[in-house]
């Protein structure tokens, strides 16, 4: 007899190899339950009104109707929990924009550990979905903060950390913002190859110069530096200079990049940082962010009702490690006010 605590799950992709792959892959998992297959969007229709899945995983390229479209006409109609599946292009983000949890990327088909390693994530992506608030990003006027008296020496350097829902909350930040202001150090999670996709479509969209971080970067007014999505990264200060130093290492807390990594290196700078914890599972960034705290820097963490998925955030804030608890709309004013 099957459980009623499974997570229900529909799986569409157009290859029928891949499906099954899918449906064996993610039903081995004792809390899975596949209820549903579709090889394409208008199957997929029929399949989520008769089942009523949970979550659904959405490949991108498929024959009749493209992921991006089904997403669109359906989220405003059926808002269910997704997990995109594509190869490594920018559709993703736009898939995020429209309502999507998270995604992750096709493995290679050869590649029996890519399938393990690629299934695996997956898992946990459609776990965490099910409690995820979809929250679509509407196509609003964004009014930057102004801030254009000088930037007091006191506060130098921003770093922010986020995870699930973290690419559509730190696209409306970095919108509401305008430089100058100190230098942004980000690290989200996500894949290699995505996180530098990501950098550049942040660069397009904000008033900020961003790029994905390399070692040796240089920290500097109006510039936004995302972790490389599979490199530690820190900050170092040389004399008056913050530089970049990525590398690669062991996950902490399940991830590489981590948020803990980041926020433990700036901790030393003390009042000269702020600290920012946004939507995301888990607990990676809520010790990082406790230290920062205790050196006397400003740290505020994302609330709960504008969280994709209030799990690190809440754990920082339930372990004394944020000062201020902001909505995200409000948090660009937040930073403005500190510096």
């Amino acid at each position: 007899m099957i459980s009623l605590s499974k997570i229900k799950v529909l799986v569409v992709d157009d290859s029928l190899f891949f499906r099954e792959m899918l449906a064996r892959g993610l039903a081995a998992d004792a809390q899975i339950e596949i209820v549903a297959t579709a090889a394409d969007p208008f199957e997929a229709r029929d399949k989520i009104l008769k089942y009523h899945p949970d979550v659904m995983t959405l490949d991108i390229e498929m024959p009749k109707m493209n992921g991006i479209e089904f997403l669109r006409k359906l989220m405003p109609q059926y808002p269910i929990p997704t997990i995109v599946i594509s190869a490594a292009n920018n559709c993703v983000f736009e898939a995020i924009s429209l309502g999507a949890i998270d995604f992750v990327k096709k493995p290679d088909e050869q590649s029996a550990v890519a399938r393990r390693e690629f299934l695996d994530d997956l898992i946990f992506k459609v776990k965490t979905a099910v409690a995820a608030k979809i929250q679509a990003m509407s196509p609003i006027a964004h009014h930057a903060v102004n801030n254009d008296h000088a930037i007091r020496l006191e506060t130098q350097l921003i770093a922010i950390g986020a995870s699930t829902g973290g690419t559509v909350a730190l696209t409306n930040l970095l919108l509401s913002l305008e430089p100058p202001l100190p230098g942004i150090v980000v690290v989200q999670h996500i894949p290699p190859i995505f996180s530098d996709m990501f950098a550049k479509r942040l660069d397009l969209v904000t008033k900020f110069h961003v790029k994905e971080a390399a070692t040796g970067d240089r920290i500097l007014p109006g510039d936004v530096l995302i972790a490389p999505g599979d490199q530690q990264m820190k900050v170092k200060k040389i004399g008056s200079i913050y530089k970049i130093e990525c590398s690669f290492g062991e996950k902490v807390n399940g991830h590489c990049p981590s948020v803990d990594v980041l926020f433990n290196s700036v901790a030393k700078f003390g009042d000269s940082v702020i600290g920012i914890i946004m939507t995301g599972m888990g607990f990676d960034g809520a010790k990082g962010l406790l230290s920062m705290r205790k050196a006397g820097a400003h740290t505020i963490g994302q609330d709960e009702k504008t969280s994709v998925v209030y799990g690190m955030p809440k754990v920082a804030f339930n372990i004394g490690a944020v000062e201020t608890q902001l909505p995200l709309d409000q948090i660009g004013k937040k930073i403005c006010s500190l510096i």
